[in-house]
C-alpha cells in the first residue's frame, strides 16, 4: 500500500460513524473536536441536536471509545431497534397521559442500567464495597426481575419491565412486598410510579454508599442514540421522545453528579415536539453547526489519517485537487455544494477521488472529475433528502418538479404560478397534508429541510444560518447548490441562451477577411454593428447599476449580453457584406433576442427594488433603437445611453 500513489491511498472515511470506528479511521486522528463534542464531554449539555449526517453518532462513538477522547468512566449506549421502539410506543398506564407513561418506562431503563453498572463497579473499583447492603439489594433486584447482566435483548427486557410496571415488579430486595404494600394505589399509573420510585431510591442509595459522586472518579455516562430509527410522525412516537426527555431530566436531578445523561436527537424530530415542559430544556440543548472552515479542517484531518503521512493543506487542495473548478476556488466549490454536515462532505470528496483514481488511475483529481462527481453527488442528495424527511414530509419528492429545468433563483410570484398548477394533484395525492400544502406551507417546508434559501439583503440564507423563518414579505429564493445539478437548474434564471448568427460560423471557418485596404469611411453595415455594440454596452451598464440584484443574476445577464457583443466585435470593419452576411437581419435577430430577454425578466417576479425593472426597460429601449436603425434611421439618433 505504501508504494501506491498518494491519491490511491486517499480516503475521507465512511459516511457512518459505526464503520469509521470499525475500520479505525475515526480513532486515528480523523475525529475533529467541536463545540458539541466539548459540551458532551464536559457534561454541560444533555441534548445534542443535529441533522442527519451532522456527526451526532461520531461524537457518541468517540465518547464510547476507551482511548484518548473517550469518556474515562463507566458508560453505556442505548440504541433502540424497531422492536424495542414498538414496545415503548405501545406502553401505557391507566391514569397517566402518554408522555408520563413513556417517561416511566425510560426511567426504568435508566435505573436498570445504573444498577448493573453499580453492581459491577463495586466489585472492581471499590473492593469490599460490593457487600454493602444497598449494592447487594440491587444485585438481588436485577436477578429477581430478569435484568442481570448478560440477560436478553433490549426488547425482551423492555417487555418484561413494562409488564412489571403495569402489574408488579419484584421489590423484595428492597424489603417491599409489592402485592400487599402497593395494593392501595389509586390507579395503575400511580402504582407503577411508586414501584419505580423504590427502585430509583435503591440506585441512589448505592451511589451514595459507594461515594460515586463524580468527584472521586468520573460519573457513569448513559447515552441514547439512533432514536430516529424507531420514530414516526405519530402521537405515540412523539410521546416516546418526550417521555425520554422527561425521564432524563428527572433522573439527572435524582442521581446528581453520579450519572451523566446524553441524548442524541435529530433536529427535525426535536423541533416537531410540543409539550408543556419544553422550555425547561433550552439550557440543555446544544445544536451541531458546521462552517465551511470546519468542514475543511475535518477533510484535512481525515485525509491525513488515511494517507499516513503529514499531508499539507497546500498539497491537498492545490496538487491532489484542482485549484479551481469553473473559475471557483476548489474548497468553495466543494463545500458550497454540500449541506453543512460531515456526511455530505465525506461522500463528495470520496466520489472525486474515485472518479480520478478508480475510473482513470490518475494521480491527481481533474476539474472534469470534480464536475462528474458533482452531478452524481447532487442526484444522491436529492434522493437522500426525500428519504430523510419521508416520515415528516412524504410529499417532498412531488415538490421537486416545481424547480426542474429552470433557474435556481425563484421568486414568490413565479413559485405561485407553478404551485397553482400543481396544487390540485398534491391535495389529491396527499389529502392528510392538505392544510400544510399551501404556498407558504411549501416554502416553509423547503426552507426548513435546506432545499431553498431566502435572500436577505445581499446574502442568501439557508436553514441553520439564521433562526428566523421565511417571512411573508420575502420574495426571492434560491435552490441550494447541492441540488441544482440533479434538477437541471444550473443557471440563475432560465434565460434563453443567445445563439451566434451566421457570422459566428463564418468567423470560425476563417472566411472573414479584413475590409478594403485604405478604407476609412464607415458604411451602413458598420454603423449598424456599432449601434448594436452601443446597445450591448448600454444594457451592461444598466445591469452593473442594478446593485439590488444578486451577483448570480447579474453574472448571468452579463454573460448573455457579452455573447452578443463578442460576436459583433469579431466582425472586422467592412467585411460583413463581402461574405454575404445580412447585417440588417443580424441586427433584427439580436433585437428579437433582447425582446425575449425582456419578457423573461418581467416574468421572473423580482422586486422592482432590485433594479430588474430598470434593466428590463433599458433592454426594451435598446430594442426600439435597434429596430429604428435597421429601418434606415441612422442619422441623428438622439441616443442617450447613460453610461
Amino acid at each position: 500500500m505504501a508504494d501506491q500513489p498518494v491519491l490511491a491511498r486517499l480516503r475521507f472515511g465512511r459516511e457512518d460513524a459505526e464503520r469509521d470506528v470499525t475500520e479505525g479511521l475515526l480513532l486515528r486522528g480523523a475525529f475533529l473536536s467541536n463545540a458539541a463534542y466539548r459540551g458532551a464531554l464536559s457534561g454541560h449539555k444533555m441534548l445534542i441536536i443535529g441533522r442527519k449526517g451532522s456527526g451526532k453518532s461520531a461524537i457518541c462513538m468517540r465518547l464510547m471509545s476507551d482511548g484518548e477522547g473517550g469518556h474515562p468512566g463507566g458508560k453505556v449506549l442505548v440504541t433502540p431497534d424497531e422492536a424495542a421502539g414498538e414496545e415503548i410506543r405501545r406502553f401505557e398506564l391507566q391514569g397517566l397521559p402518554g408522555d408520563s407513561a413513556k417517561a416511566l418506562i425510560w426511567r426504568y431503563v435508566f435505573a436498570v442500567h445504573a444498577a448493573r453498572y453499580l453492581v459491577d463497579h463495586a466489585k472492581g473499583a471499590h473492593p469490599g464495597c460490593h457487600k454493602a447492603d444497598s449494592v447487594k439489594a440491587l444485585g438481588r433486584f436485577l436477578k429477581q426481575n430478569g435484568e442481570a447482566p448478560g440477560g436478553g435483548r433490549l426488547v425482551e427486557r423492555l417487555a418484561q419491565g413494562a409488564r412489571g410496571l403495569q402489574t408488579s415488579l419484584s421489590l423484595e430486595a428492597f424489603g417491599i412486598k409489592a402485592g400487599v404494600e402497593l395494593a392501595q394505589s389509586p390507579s395503575e399509573g400511580a402504582r407503577a410510579a411508586r414501584q419505580l420510585e423504590i427502585v430509583e431510591q435503591g440506585v441512589a442509595a448505592a451511589f451514595g454508599d459507594l461515594g460515586c459522586d463524580g468527584v472521586v472518579h468520573p460519573p457513569f455516562l448513559l447515552m441514547v442514540d439512533q432514536l430516529e430509527q424507531v420514530w414516526s410522525a405519530e402521537p405515540d412516537s412523539n410521546s416516546m421522545v418526550i417521555g425520554l426527555l422527561l425521564a432524563a431530566k428527572h433522573a439527572a436531578g435524582l442521581y446528581g453528579r453520579s450519572v451523566r445523561f446524553l441524548l442524541f436527537l435529530r433536529a427535525d424530530i426535536y423541533d416537531s415536539l410540543s409539550f408543556g415542559e419544553g422550555d425547561k430544556f433550552h439550557g440543555d440543548e446544544l445544536r451541531i453547526a458546521w462552517t465551511e472552515q470546519a468542514l475543511r479542517d475535518l477533510a484535512l484531518a481525515r485525509a491525513r489519517a488515511s494517507v499516513g503521512e503529514e499531508l499539507t493543506e497546500e498539497r491537498l487542495w492545490k496538487e491532489l485537487f484542482p485549484q479551481t473548478v469553473a473559475g471557483e476556488e476548489i474548497t468553495a466549490h466543494l463545500f458550497g455544494r454540500c449541506l453543512p454536515r460531515p456526511r455530505d462532505a465525506i461522500q463528495f470528496l470520496n466520489l472525486c477521488q474515485e472518479k480520478a483514481w478508480l475510473d482513470h488511475e490518475r494521480e491527481r483529481i481533474t476539474e472534469g472529475d470534480v464536475t462528474l462527481a458533482g452531478r452524481q453527488f447532487s442526484e444522491w442528495k436529492l434522493k437522500d433528502l426525500t428519504s430523510e424527511y419521508l416520515v415528516a414530509h412524504p410529499f417532498l419528492r412531488q415538490l421537486f418538479p416545481l424547480f426542474q429545468n429552470t433557474g435556481y433563483v425563484v421568486t414568490r410570484a413565479a413559485l405561485t404560478r407553478r404551485f397553482e398548477a400543481a396544487v390540485d394533484t398534491l391535495h389529491h395525492d396527499f389529502p392528510a397534508y392538505a392544510n400544510a400544502l399551501t404556498l407558504q406551507g411549501v416554502i416553509d417546508v423547503l426552507y426548513g429541510v435546506g432545499f431553498l434559501g431566502v435572500r436577505r439583503g445581499n446574502d442568501v440564507v439557508y436553514a441553520g444560518d439564521d433562526g428566523l423563518a421565511v417571512q411573508p414579505h420575502e420574495t426571492e429564493f434560491q435552490v441550494h447548490p447541492c441540488f441544482r445539478a440533479a434538477l437541471g437548474a444550473t443557471t440563475a434564471f432560465d434565460l434563453r441562451r443567445y445563439e451566434p448568427q451566421v457570422a459566428g460560423a463564418r468567423i470560425a471557418t476563417g472566411s472573414l477577411g479584413p475590409g478594403t485596404p485604405g478604407s476609412s469611411s464607415l458604411n451602413r453595415d458598420d454603423r449598424l454593428l456599432m449601434q448594436l455594440a452601443r446597445s450591448c454596452h448600454s444594457i451592461l451598464a444598466q445591469v452593473g447599476r442594478a446593485v439590488g440584484l444578486t451577483q448570480d443574476v447579474r453574472d448571468e445577464l452579463t454573460r448573455e449580453i457579452n455573447r452578443v457583443l463578442d460576436e459583433v466585435d469579431r466582425i472586422p470593419a467592412g467585411a460583413a457584406a463581402s461574405v454575404g452576411i445580412d447585417v440588417d437581419d443580424h441586427l433584427l435577430a439580436a433585437a428579437h433576442y433582447f425582446t425575449t430577454l425582456a419578457a423573461q425578466l418581467r416574468a421572473t417576479g423580482l422586486e422592482e427594488s432590485t433594479g430588474i425593472g430598470d434593466v428590463t426597460r433599458r433592454v426594451e429601449e435598446e430594442v426600439r433603437r435597434l429596430r429604428r436603425a435597421a429601418g434606415g434611421s441612422y442619422g441623428s439618433s438622439g441616443d442617450s445611453h447613460g453610461y
